[in-house]
């Protein structure tokens, strides 16, 4: 049965690409020249009337077997569209690292700021963006995994299609593990190991980053009001404070009954005890030589010393390199059978049309990304 319904639906597809003529000219048993004028813009009516008939009773049989996988696959391609844009998003906000020169990333910062206020972002991240990538790279790696490459030479036990888009489809599953690799990294390196701390400092929130010394960093701190602290001075501050050279007074002391305020006083106190909190999390890095605590009052700075540092390290950048040109690729390909799914682009010329769009796409992307590497230090 599935043998039969692909014969048809091969059949079916080229009678509905069949180009049109306004005369169709063949010979007859004798040899003579015999015309047949067909009507402008017709396509096989009866031909594919028929065809649509058998494919629907046949797709009616198999519809109970396919509708999961067919779901799943429209899932795994909306997935990938919302993706899509969301990567756009997130190459544009890190490429104002750069772009601008001497305005010292201020773009970066008031984007990042202005994404770090949003109420739920946690909530927001996981939705929006946690759960779609998640289902999309569970379906990808179960496609990958079955999926069989063809593109290649061949020693005659498999067959070898080396046209353009089968290359294609070799290059979007070869990404897809490249990107499974480097988004665990990527979130781990960036969202864990490399996230600013928050603290505390003289009862404003302040914003905690480990970075390696160079001979531009501590200009661009002072312009952009950073402060930074050496492992010496971080020690000095750990022993100021055991040695209680931090009093924190009572405030009911000296006070008269009716001035006194218990719950003034606890809040008082937590301000004290929390300016001398930050040291514990400015502590807690294991600096190595070289390293200094940047201190920053928002995040879009914290997050854009802590940008310029990881690049500033050559085979860090190289590595995120190969990562950018694999998304660019893999997004802007993916987008260009998504238009095929949803039946966007059907015909062959509408599909040829697209390949240029999608091109510009990748590079695009590619220039957003690597502006961001190569750009911000």
């Amino acid at each position: 049965m599935p043998v039969k319904i692909a014969l048809l639906r091969s059949f079916a597809s080229q009678l509905l690409t069949q180009p049109t003529r306004g005369w169709a000219r063949r010979r007859d048993r004798g040899g003579h020249a015999a015309t047949r004028k067909w009507p402008q813009n017709h396509r096989f009516f009866w031909a594919k009337q028929f065809c649509n008939c058998l494919l629907g009773d046949f797709m009616t049989v198999q519809a109970a077997h396919t509708s999961n996988d067919f779901i799943w696959r429209r899932v795994h391609s909306l997935m990938g569209l919302w993706l899509v844009l969301y990567l756009f998003i997130h190459l544009t906000v890190n490429s104002q690292a750069a772009l601008w020169i001497g305005d010292d990333g201020s773009g970066f910062i008031r984007l990042v700021n202005s994404l770090e206020s949003l109420p739920y972002l946690q909530a927001i991240e996981i939705v929006l963006i946690g759960i779609p990538l998640l289902v999309h790279m569970v379906w990808g790696v179960k496609r990958a995994l079955s999926a069989k490459v063809t593109s290649g030479r061949s020693d005659g036990t498999s067959p070898s299609l080396s046209y353009s888009r089968n290359r294609a489809f070799t290059w979007q599953r070869l990404t897809s593990w490249i990107l499974l690799v480097g988004i665990v990294a990527h979130v781990v390196h960036m969202r864990f190991l490399n996230f600013p701390k928050e603290g505390v400092v003289r009862g404003k929130k302040q914003f905690f980053v480990p970075v390696t010394f160079d001979e531009g960093l501590y200009s661009l701190g002072g312009r952009l009001g950073v402060e930074f602290y050496t492992s010496e001075q971080i020690e000095a501050l750990k022993n100021k404070r055991s040695s209680a050279e931090i009093p924190i007074p009572s405030l009911s002391e000296g006070v008269k009954p009716a001035e006194y305020s218990a719950e003034k006083e606890e809040r008082v106190e937590a301000i004290q005890i929390g300016d001398t909190q930050w040291i514990d999390e400015i502590s807690s890095y294991k600096l190595k030589k070289y390293q200094v605590v940047a201190a920053t009052c928002n995040p879009g700075t914290a997050m854009l010393l802590m940008v310029r540092d990881s690049f500033k390290k050559p085979w860090l950048a190289a590595l995120y390199t190969i990562f950018v040109l694999a998304a660019a690729f893999h997004a802007f390909n993916g987008f260009w059978t998504a238009m095929i799914t949803w039946g966007l682009i059907l015909s062959y010329r509408s599909q040829k049309a697209m390949i240029p769009v999608g091109w510009i796409g990748i590079a695009l992307l590619s220039f957003l990304g690597l502006a961001a590497i190569w750009g911000s230090y």
